[in-house]
């Protein structure tokens, strides 16, 4: 069964930097056709390197529902690409019949178990990002490059 893995950790250079998250045991998974990377901001038609961005007023369920927005450290609200990005996601999830995701910790999109709080501070919250949120929602195990 194929799993869904956040690209920037299979060391794609799709971080909001221009940078990636390498880690050795996902690129093991990409190199060896069990897992497929991608990046749900890019998904959802955002520019490398671009703004940093984080959920103000909740976590991704929130987003999903209007509830809370994604905005970027200027204060532009992104949250419709983020939607975007998830749901292109969740596709490519159907595609390949994908029953598991690993994604990167804390990401507006992909953070799963603890997020950034909006204030762009660095602290932490508990919540989902909007890409996992949704994926999770849909029957889709998730899980992060530290819990696995």
């Amino acid at each position: 069964m194929m799993i869904i893995v956040s690209a920037c950790l299979a060391g794609v250079n799709c971080k909001y930097d221009g940078g990636n998250n390498y880690n050795e045991k996902i690129v093991k998974l990409v190199k060896q056709r069990k897992a497929i990377p991608v990046c749900p901001e890019q998904l959802g038609g955002f520019e490398t390197p671009r703004l940093p961005a984080e959920i103000l007023g909740g976590s991704g369920e929130d987003v999903l529902s209007g509830k809370a927005k994604v905005v970027r450290k200027n204060g532009e609200d992104v949250s419709k690409a983020f939607i975007k990005g998830a749901y292109e996601t969740l596709k490519i999830a159907k595609l390949i019949d994908c029953d598991k995701a690993i994604l990167k910790s804390r990401s507006p999109s992909c953070g799963f178990g603890e997020i950034y709080d909006g204030s762009f501070s660095g602290k932490r919250i508990k919540g989902k990002g909007v890409t996992a949120a949704l994926l999770e929602s849909n029957g889709i195990k998730v899980k992060t490059e530290e819990t696995i």
